[in-house]
């Protein structure tokens, strides 16, 4: 065989194994929710009628992703744009990125996650935002958790978990949280999570993202989370134009072809 047919062979085998122990849509990039487990369904607590009124926390359990795997979700692929709310982009990298949850307070509790096996390469990357409307305590809130959890030896490289109240248990630091709306909304803004896998000597080992955002038991108040970016290569904010920027992009492309139409015409 010659050197260069046995080189392309030799990288097509190595690309093949890289990919085979990859992300799957990890950027949302096929605009679907393709590759990803979706779950969800309702958090309920005391005083559930309508109008809710409001019962203090007496026992609610907050709510868990394996708890709502086989439930309706409640996802959205976001093509760009900005929130609402705290007026960041809806997209962090490229041209898409998932909206867990929204800002309808009905007892929503949406979650998604994937696996991978043999992940091979030596960082795991994601970016998320979430949005969480002023409520109650810190167990009964709309609520966000995330977890990054190392499936070969059963732990937890990233785990976060927020209440509109406050944050909850370890490895919650390192985010600054801003008010909106006279502090009755709060956001994160959009944080970058990187995973050294060679540090933690966690390379080639099986991983799961799993995140979950929620409103509050009493259906008063919404919780809701961006994703975007899941893989190895780091996402690098607003790599794509705003939809306004292309727009007026394409619109000076089109202003100087015709400009060299007529030009050429006049050579003629």
């Amino acid at each position: 065989m010659k050197k260069t047919q046995l080189a392309l062979a030799i990288g097509l085998m190595v690309s093949g194994s890289v990919y085979a122990a990859g992300f799957t849509n990890g950027g949302f990039e096929a605009g679907d929710l393709s590759g990803w487990t979706q779950g969800g369904g309702n958090w309920s607590a005391n005083g559930d009628v309508n109008p809710p009124i409001y019962v203090p926390y007496t026992g609610v359990t907050l709510p868990t992703a394996p708890q709502y795997a086989s439930g309706t979700a409640n996802n959205t692929i976001m093509t760009g744009g900005l929130d609402p709310i705290t007026g960041a982009n809806r997209v962090y990298s490229d041209k898409n990125s998932v909206r867990v949850n929204d800002s309808t307070n009905n007892w929503s509790v949406s979650t998604i996650s994937q696996s991978v096996l043999g992940y091979a390469d030596n960082n795991i990357f994601f970016a998320w935002n979430a949005v969480l409307e002023a409520s109650h305590g810190l167990p009964d809130s709309d609520y966000f958790s995330l977890t990054l959890r190392d499936d070969t030896t059963n732990t937890d490289l990233v785990s976060r978990a927020y209440s509109s109240a406050g944050s909850i248990g370890a490895g919650t630091t390192g985010v600054t949280w801003t008010a909106f709306n006279n502090n009755n909304w709060f956001s994160s803004g959009w944080v970058t999570e990187q995973v050294d896998l060679v540090a933690a000597n966690a390379v080639g080992h099986n991983f799961t993202l799993s995140l979950l955002a929620s409103d509050c038991p009493y259906g008063g108040h919404a919780g809701y989370v961006y994703l975007d970016g899941f893989g190895a290569t780091i996402p690098i904010e607003g790599s794509v134009p705003e939809p306004e920027i292309l727009a007026m992009l394409a619109f000076g492309a089109l202003g100087l072809a015709t400009v060299r139409r007529r030009r050429l015409f006049k050579a003629a």
